[in-house]
């Protein structure tokens, strides 16, 4: 099996109405995505051999839903999440990406260098 993933990031704001603590206010995070690929076999012909998937083909898909849902955005909002948490962002990105993307299987999202999760499919 080889795997490949693929980092983005963007800036967003959010905030989780059902919280107890501090996060219940609005406030922002530079956030950290990855796209996780899984595939048995490489492509065997062409300007793509010995790749699961072209890196720059992946970009091209990451880059304007980005820039549409995520980046500079307020989560809340630009995802109609009602409680955009980690959990929830990268279930989210996940299924939307899922029909644009052959061979994902996960999202990982870095809400702060030291909290990650991840949706697998």
């Amino acid at each position: 099996m080889f795997r490949i993933t693929k980092k983005f990031t963007f800036e967003a704001s959010h905030q989780l109405p059902f919280h107890d603590g501090k996060c219940r206010r609005l406030h922002g995070h530079s956030w950290v995505g990855y796209v996780i690929l899984e595939r048995e076999e490489l492509i065997d012909d062409g300007p793509k051999t010995g790749m699961l998937m072209d890196f720059g083909d992946i970009q091209e898909v990451l880059k304007p839903f980005i820039e549409e849902y995520l980046d500079h955005r307020h989560l809340n909002d630009s995802t109609s999440l009602a409680n955009p948490t980690s959990e929830c962002l990268a279930s989210w990105v996940f299924k939307k990406l899922a029909l644009m993307i052959p061979y994902l299987v996960a999202v990982r999202i870095e809400e702060t260098c030291t909290s990650t999760a991840e949706y697998w499919g």
